[in-house]
């Protein structure tokens, strides 16, 4: 495995191009001296010429001006080996500053592939949570909040209620009407449900004509029998498919926690069972009674 680079030491760019500004600063000292040479040089040969010179001796004037000649090419190497450094830093800089245009051009496509990948996980965890038919939640999430709801209500003390529903004659609708129209009955039985169930309720198709009702902490078994009644009376309203009307009436049976069942299993078991007790007279509800469950009676179709 390749070492990390210590943070606090300097990339070969960067002592580079620090490099390349020290020598300026040398060349930039040179570039003086000359200039100062050449000052001298002028001030000399103006005050010979002032005391009547003519003529200056010329191997002098060649060793000044070979001498300022040295001097300012080394100036002009030393810049030009600055100027590559230079030159080779920005291209450098420029290679770096690529590499992160691109590297941020990943890191937003990668963003934005995770944010679509998180986004299909979701709508895959509504699908596989939910009755595809009417939006509700479906049995494995009914299943998973009674848990919770259950030790809940063991740590507090609370009362629960299941209610198992199931609506009486459906099946004709679906024989005289087609499916559409059953579909269509659904739909509208689980609005209603929805609407009157609190937040911290449930509210679940169990499959077919069958609905669960989770109540969390009712006041009291007369006050699930009261919301047992009102959402008998909704569903019970006359629901309009095209130039129909169907009136379809649910038959309930109720199951409370902890006395008729500690787990969840028992609870809708027990619901299930004293639906069946109401089946008989539709459109009513029962609370489920240990004393008269006896075997289950035959479930035929309505």
């Amino acid at each position: 495995m390749t070492p990390l680079t210590n943070a606090t030491t300097p990339s070969p760019t960067l002592n580079a191009l620090e490099a390349a500004l020290d020598k300026s600063q040398e060349v930039k000292v040179k570039v003086e001296d000359c200039a100062d040479d050449l000052t001298v040089a002028g001030e000399l040969a103006a005050a010979r010429i002032a005391r009547g010179a003519t003529m200056l001796p010329a191997d002098q004037v060649l060793q000044n001006n070979k001498a300022i000649g040295i001097k300012v090419q080394d100036c002009a190497d030393d810049l030009q080996v600055v100027s590559d450094t230079l030159a080779d830093g920005v291209a450098e800089v420029k290679d770096v500053e690529q590499a992160l245009s691109l590297s941020r051009e990943a890191l937003a496509e990668s963003e934005s592939a995770l944010a679509v990948s998180r986004h299909a996980e979701r709508v895959a965890s509504t699908l596989a949570m939910h009755d595809q038919k009417t939006g509700l939640p479906n049995r494995t999430l009914f299943d998973d909040r009674l848990a919770q709801a259950i030790a809940g209500a063991d740590r507090h003390g609370w009362m629960l209620a299941v209610m198992f529903l199931d609506l009486d004659r459906f099946k004709l609708i679906n024989d005289s009407h087609g499916h559409a129209a059953g579909d269509s009955v659904l739909t509208v039985v689980a609005q209603r449900l929805l609407s009157h169930a609190r937040d911290e309720d449930t509210v679940c198709r169990n499959g077919g004509d069958e609905f669960l009702y989770l109540l969390i902490n009712p006041a009291s078994r007369d006050d699930v029998a009261r919301i047992a009644g009102q959402v008998q009376a909704a569903i019970a309203a006359p629901i309009g498919y095209g130039a129909k009307q169907f009136v379809i009436t649910p038959s309930i049976g109720i199951a409370l926690f902890p006395q008729d069942g500690r787990s969840g299993d028992l609870l809708i078991a027990n619901a299930d069972e004293a639906m069946y007790r109401a089946k008989p007279s539709p459109g009513t509800c029962a609370f489920f009674e240990a004393s008269v469950a006896s075997v289950e009676p035959s479930k035929a179709s309505d």
